[in-house]
């Protein structure tokens, strides 16, 4: 008797479960949530080419080299690039005289502790001494650049996007979405996904950098440059690697070739 008052019961349990769930998937369907401003808003990264895209594609190294320039003096200050050392800009090119430079002459110095004291002392980088870490004084921590390529989705046209997307709010945006309307201190960016960022325009105009190899500065320009060699950093191998992967293929390749030949000549008639 206890057994068929227990199996009613669950019964009663499960009827109980079924009638609220579809009561909730019933109330989504005839009562859908309006849709927020920021997914109606938010734009997905622009189209953008570069040297690095595809399977085989390589880093184009005198863009990397611009794209440094552009971090070097528009992004330093704020984004940390921790996880590259200054040696391994002779993979862009530079020369050893000229890492050497660039570590020596860094704005932010090398934070060392005295292993006999504790004591902790700054020293000027070395080029084995990984980019420094940035401690930005302003209210959270910019992101860390040196894989941001790959950490977002698209990264190399996220970064460009992001970079060429800020706008003005025009009056009629706000009127048709309300909630759209950026808070004081914060700065719209469609290809930012909330919106809002906190990073004023880093590209604010033409010619904010001069490149040293003449090539003409412009906002899109310095985004694209900057794109690049993020993608370099994200994966300072890349150019090895896919040359290696094309010297493998080859090398496959040939090898069938010679295999094919050995059967033709050596096996074709032998029976199994």
């Amino acid at each position: 008797m206890v057994r068929y008052i227990a199996g009613i019961v669950g019964l009663g349990f499960v009827a109980a479960l079924l009638v609220s769930l579809f009561g909730s998937v019933s109330g989504l369907i005839n009562d859908p949530q309006p849709e927020s401003a920021a997914a109606f808003l938010y734009k997905h990264p622009k189209e953008l080419a570069l040297d690095s895209d595809g399977f085989m594609g390589k880093v184009n190294v005198r863009q990397a080299q611009r794209g440094f320039q552009v971090y070097k003096e528009v992004c330093a200050n704020c984004h940390s690039l921790s996880h590259v050392a200054f040696r391994d800009l002779k993979k862009i090119g530079y020369t050893d005289a000229e890492v050497k430079k660039i570590a020596a002459d860094w704005g932010t110095k090398q934070s060392v502790q005295d292993p006999k004291t504790g004591d902790r002392t700054e020293r000027a980088n070395v080029p084995a001494d990984h980019f420094p870490k940035v401690y930005y004084p302003g209210t959270g921590v910019p992101p860390d650049l040196s894989l941001i390529a790959k950490a977002r989705h698209e990264g190399p046209a996220y970064v460009y996007s992001l970079l060429t997307g800020y706008a003005e709010q025009t009056p009629e945006l706000i009127a048709k979405h309300p909630d759209a309307k950026t808070p004081d201190g914060l700065y719209y960016n469609p290809y930012f996904p909330n919106l809002n960022i906190a990073m004023p325009p880093p590209l604010a105009q033409d010619g904010q950098v001069t490149y040293a190899d003449g090539t003409p500065s412009t906002v899109a320009q310095n985004a694209k440059d900057v794109a690049e060699f993020l993608v370099w950093t994200a994966e300072p191998e890349l150019n090895d690697r896919h040359s290696l992967g094309l010297a493998v293929l080859g090398f496959l390749f040939v090898a069938t070739i010679l295999a094919y030949g050995a059967y033709q000549s050596i096996w074709r008639n032998v029976k199994h």
